[in-house]
């Protein structure tokens, strides 16, 4: 979890940028929409910290949503009229569901929705009618690891710890990946890694991974104890030479995963999706299904945030907390990334 400090830089950043918007909101009507949707945002969340989860999932939700009209203004990917959006390109079914199976979809490849045309700028995937649960982009979510909504075996993202990232004379680079889930480990087979990676096409496309014994490929895995209280394996990926720099190493391996804040992450592709989504766009699925609920059935919603009778009560608290302090971070750098 980051620190307040963090949010309060990244508020700092978004505040500053408004007076030269970057990427292509820096003219005209793109730059009065940056500078209004990054206002909005900031006061969405400002709103969001005062009060309790009752309606903390509104201000959080929309102040996003604002944030996605900022990103789409400062598009260099975007052209025309291309950066204007018109609805919020998402929909959530399934209220009478209990809270894991509530299922969201996203409109059409092309349209001008919020989440689709966000979701186009920053390469993450849209599935149309294809119901995903909420559990699953639950999942994603990296503050969500130690909170599982139900026991049933997760994909959940995998922390590559760059500041343990090493060299060798063969070619490659190799990178500590924590978070094995204990299902995996405790098989102790190469099938059973292998398997479990193949929703993470990023980690399945490695040179090699560390084993009980260099010369057998499918000998089981060398499993070891993470820094971050959980079961790592170093993972080998092929560099474009012999004699690549730490810098070189870690340009690749910003390649192959996923910036959130406080570092990188290989992150599972759902059934149904081409590829693994943003963070923020995972982000954006959780809190839209949310501030549905809050919004459109208050009783339900009431009862899912009582402590004194819900088993997801706290989980939600926690991830709403979370939301105020990681998503300012993550905004000011998926702008950074949208707008070079």
């Amino acid at each position: 979890m980051q620190s307040d400090l963090d949010a309060d830089e990244a508020w700092e950043r978004l505040r500053a940028s408004r007076c030269s918007p970057p990427g292509r909101a820096d003219t005209g009507a793109r730059r009065k929409t940056y500078s209004a949707a990054i206002e909005q945002l900031e006061q969405m969340f400002r709103a969001a910290v005062v009060v309790g989860p009752a309606t903390r999932p509104l201000q959080v939700f929309y102040g996003l949503s604002q944030a996605g009209r900022a990103i789409a203004a400062a598009a260099v990917t975007l052209a025309g009229q291309d950066w204007r959006l018109d609805s919020h390109g998402i929909k959530t079914t399934g209220f009478h569901l209990p809270f894991p199976d509530i299922e969201i979809r996203t409109d059409a490849l092309g349209t001008q929705g919020s989440f689709v045309k966000v979701s186009e700028v920053l390469d993450s995937p849209v599935w149309e009618m294809d119901p995903v649960r909420l559990e699953d982009m639950w999942d994603l979510l990296p503050p969500n690891l130690s909170s599982p909504l139900t026991g049933r075996d997760r994909l959940p993202p995998l922390f590559a710890d760059e500041s343990q990232m090493g060299g060798s004379s063969n070619g490659t680079m190799n990178v500590p990946v924590c978070g094995i889930p204990d299902r995996v480990v405790d098989a102790g087979t190469h099938e059973a890694l292998v398997e479990f990676l193949t929703s993470y096409p990023a980690v399945a496309q490695r040179e090699s991974y560390a084993t009980t014994d260099l010369l057998r490929p499918d000998a089981p895995p060398d499993y070891a104890n993470c820094r971050h209280d959980n079961v790592e394996m170093r993972v080998n990926w092929l560099v474009p030479h012999a004699w690549a720099t730490g810098t070189e190493h870690l340009e690749l391996i910003r390649t192959i995963g996923r910036s959130y804040p406080g570092g990188r992450y290989f992150l599972p592709v759902l059934p149904g999706m081409s590829r693994e989504l943003h963070p923020l766009m995972a982000w954006w699925s959780v809190l839209y299904a949310l501030s549905m609920l809050a919004r459109y059935e208050p009783a339900a919603w009431g009862k899912l945030i009582s402590v004194d009778s819900s088993q997801h009560a706290v989980r939600i608290e926690r991830l709403l907390e979370c939301a105020i302090k990681h998503l300012p971070i993550l905004i000011a750098d998926t702008i950074t990334e949208v707008s070079t």
